[in-house]
C-alpha cells in the first residue's frame, strides 16, 4: 500500500508561512530553502512552496511516496487522471508527479532516489 507522506502548501508570502507553521506544528523547518521549506510531523512531511512554483495549484497537494513512479503515473493515466505535471528531478534524483483526479482534485506521487 502507498501511505501520504507528504503534504505541499503552496505560499504567497514564504516566509510568512513558515513562522504560522512553525507555530502551528511547533518545531522548525529541517530544512529551509528559496524553493522549499520542510517541516517532519511524525510520519508525515509538510511542505511550503512559492505559489508561483505551483501553477493550477490553489491549495494543499497530498503527495504519496511510490517505488515506481513512472509505473505509478501510468496507471493513474489508465484509471482516468489527467497529467499536470510530468516526472520532474526536483532534487538530486528525487522525482515528482502531479495528476488531477476526475473532479479537478491534484494528486502528488513522489519517488525517492534508488541508491
Amino acid at each position: 500500500m502507498n501511505a501520504v507522506c507528504l503534504i505541499v502548501y503552496p505560499a504567497s508570502d514564504v516566509p510568512r508561512a513558515t513562522k504560522l507553521f512553525t507555530a502551528w506544528l511547533g518545531t522548525e523547518p529541517y530544512a529551509e530553502s528559496g524553493y522549499y521549506v520542510g517541516f517532519k510531523t511524525g510520519d508525515v512531511e509538510i511542505g511550503l512552496v512559492p505559489a508561483a512554483a505551483q501553477p493550477g495549484i490553489s491549495g494543499a497537494l497530498a503527495y504519496v511516496d511510490v517505488s515506481d513512479i513512472n509505473g505509478a503515473l501510468a496507471t493513474l493515466l489508465a484509471a482516468g487522471a489527467e497529467k499536470v505535471k510530468d516526472v520532474t528531478d526536483v532534487a538530486n534524483g528525487l522525482l515528482v508527479a502531479i495528476v488531477k483526479d476526475p473532479d479537478g482534485t491534484p494528486i502528488g506521487l513522489r519517488q525517492y532516489p534508488k541508491s
